[in-house]
């Protein structure tokens, strides 16, 4: 039984080559996405040269005990906001220590409810942390579903990932 898709699982085999390539570890800052791109990551043999741990924070007080968020971030941006997930990535590579040397971290509206005028269902902030790097961060506005919007934020992510780690 597959978890996910085949363009999917090529796409995390891709990743996990690139970061062995790179010589780069891997830690994710999880929010809409509950976990899914370390568990794409973990379909994939071998994946545990790369990835040493991952980080679901779904609520806002986990955003802030885990991985350091600030919570006037949180008060003035909201958790759906470029300066809220670049702090989670930032506070992922803090997390874990000397086990990673890039992070990625999505927070996003994935719905159905839960939007507003303006951040409306379907909108996705990512960024990718590189130690001794600047931080880059992309926004997006994924349509469909709840699980479409999941899986196009991590499939994005992974796209993410892979440019850094080549850039690195």
């Amino acid at each position: 039984m597959k978890l996910f898709p085949d363009a999917l699982f090529d796409l995390a085999q891709e990743t996990i080559r690139d970061l062995l390539r790179s010589r780069r570890r891997i830690t994710t800052a999880e929010s809409c996405t509950g976990g899914l791109i370390a568990a794409l990551l973990t379909e994939v043999p071998g994946s545990s040269d790369v990835l040493g741990r991952g980080f679901v924070t779904y609520s806002n007080e986990a955003k802030e005990k885990v991985l350091g968020v600030s919570g006037k971030t949180l008060r003035q941006f909201g958790a759906v906001s470029v300066q809220t997930v670049r702090e989670m990535a930032e506070g992922a590579l803090v997390a874990a220590d000397h086990d990673a040397n890039i992070a990625v971290a999505a927070s996003g509206v994935a719905g159905p409810g839960g939007g507003s005028e303006e951040k409306p269902v379907g909108t996705v902030h990512i960024a990718v942390a590189v130690r001794s790097a600047r931080t880059t961060d992309e926004k997006f506005l994924f349509s469909g579903g709840r699980t479409e919007v999941r899986v196009a934020t991590v499939q994005e992510a992974l796209r993410m990932v892979r440019e850094r780690a080549s850039e690195i």
